[in-house]
């Protein structure tokens, strides 16, 4: 007999294979039983929550989001939680980006309301972003954005840098913004403690579900905390050493649907899933 009453899912490099598709037919059979048990089931991304929402057209109202790394929670179409920064936090970071000598740094404001751009940034980057980001609006000043809350700076740069900026975060920021990184020269700055583990703490808490029974998938350094804390944490094997370390067991590639493969042996009953 299963012991998992929750069921979490990252993205990017996880669920999705590197065509940034999954196979529907198969995850709708797991998806199915899982409801059938009250198993719920979580998308924890750092992506913009209207992009999730459309990866899962047909059950999004059913499912929850603990979206852009934690910042905003949704549960069945409705705010559990949404976190931001202070205006002055946002100008000290600001200031820092513009100061600080980090190459090739482009990045994005993230809010409930949108995603937001300074004009005069790289059209080229822009398109990629447009694909994580289903809302992305240009601006020439915060004022413009100043009854949204903002809880996010997505942040690229090169690979070179992205250790001496987490570092700089730490330092001029500490207590005011968190720098996590998922790979390829990406790196977020968040609240801290507004991450994904605590967005399933949160999930957790409204369900009556303990940490001990949640399974989580993860492949990148936003997904530390989730990993740690869940009862059956899975590294994908395409992660880095640092991920598969913070996890208690490890899941296929993302290219071989490795997430829906320990799903079914979640819900077929079979180690580690026994009691």
């Amino acid at each position: 007999m299963t012991v998992v009453k929750m069921v979490a899912v990252d993205k990017d490099g996880t669920f999705l294979d590197d065509q940034k598709q999954y196979n529907r037919a198969r995850f709708q059979a797991c998806y199915e039983e899982m409801k059938r048990r009250g198993i719920k089931f979580v998308v924890a991304s750092g992506n913009q929550y209207y992009q999730l929402k459309s990866f899962f057209p047909d059950i999004s109202s059913e499912i929850a989001f603990v979206a852009e790394n934690g910042a905003w929670i949704i549960d069945r179409d409705e705010e559990l939680f949404c976190g931001a920064f202070s205006r002055e936090d946002i100008d000290a970071v600001l200031d820092t980006l513009h100061n600080g000598h980090y190459p090739e740094l482009r990045y994005i404001l993230c809010g409930r309301e949108s995603a937001y751009y300074f004009e005069g940034l790289d059209e080229r980057w822009l398109v990629k972003m447009r694909h994580y980001c289903h809302r992305l609006k240009s601006i020439r000043s915060l004022d413009e954005v100043a009854d949204d809350k903002l809880f996010k700076f997505a942040l690229n740069l090169s690979d070179d840098y992205v250790e001496p900026l987490m570092a700089d975060i730490e330092r001029l920021h500490k207590g005011s913004a968190a720098a996590t990184s998922s790979g390829h020269g990406s790196v977020d700055l968040i609240v801290p403690g507004n991450h994904k583990g605590h967005g399933l703490d949160l999930l957790g808490k409204r369900w009556g579900i303990d940490r001990s029974e949640i399974l989580v998938f993860g492949d990148g350094g936003n997904d530390l905390e989730m990993l740690q804390q869940s009862g059956f944490s899975f590294a994908m094997a395409n992660a880095p050493q640092k991920v598969k370390d913070a996890a208690r067991f490890e899941a296929p590639n993302n290219n071989e649907e490795g997430v829906l493969q320990v799903i079914e042996q979640m819900l077929a009953g079979k180690p580690p899933f026994v009691i």
